[in-house]
């Protein structure tokens, strides 16, 4: 089993006290790419590998393989804009759709196409396991998301 539970990348950690992500005024763009269970990830080693040769899965229906050089309009996300409660300060994603794909992921990442306002980045924010083989058949792939809470939402800093 490649996959270990949804974790935030150390390098993603880093890069927030460097002011890399931008969450809230639109400069940058975070994707999502999907991965079988042979792909490897841990939070110090996650790093934004694409193509199927790298354990992604293929590109199909609106799912598309490449990560930032030919991803970013099909695999974008929507941000739901950073807040806090009590003293955890949170971000979430909409949930995301692939329509007419034939696809089966254990996982996904997701990353920064464009931190700083750059393009063509691949900086890795956070790994996701979807807890075993997450299959679509010439249909649609959803990613629901959790609430955006201090409990829940995917991105969380406490």
């Amino acid at each position: 089993m490649a996959f270990s539970g949804n974790f935030m990348c150390t390098s993603f950690k880093e890069e927030l006290l460097e002011g890399k992500h931008d969450f809230t005024n639109g400069q940058d763009t975070f994707c999502i790419a999907l991965y079988t269970n042979s792909a490897t990830f841990t939070a110090a080693t996650a790093t934004a590998i694409f193509g199927t040769g790298n354990n992604e899965v293929a590109t199909s229906g609106t799912y598309t393989t490449g990560g930032p050089s030919g991803a970013t309009s099909t695999n974008s996300l929507t941000n739901v804009t950073p807040t806090s409660s009590g003293t955890t300060a949170f971000t979430d994603f909409s949930d995301k759709t692939f329509t007419s794909a034939t696809i089966t992921a254990r996982g996904a990442l997701i990353y920064n196409t464009q931190t700083g306002g750059g393009s063509n980045t691949a900086n890795s924010v956070v790994v996701l396991d979807f807890g075993g083989d997450k299959t679509s058949t010439s249909g649609d792939f959803q990613i629901v998301f959790p609430t955006a809470d201090a409990s829940s939402a995917i991105i969380r800093i406490a």
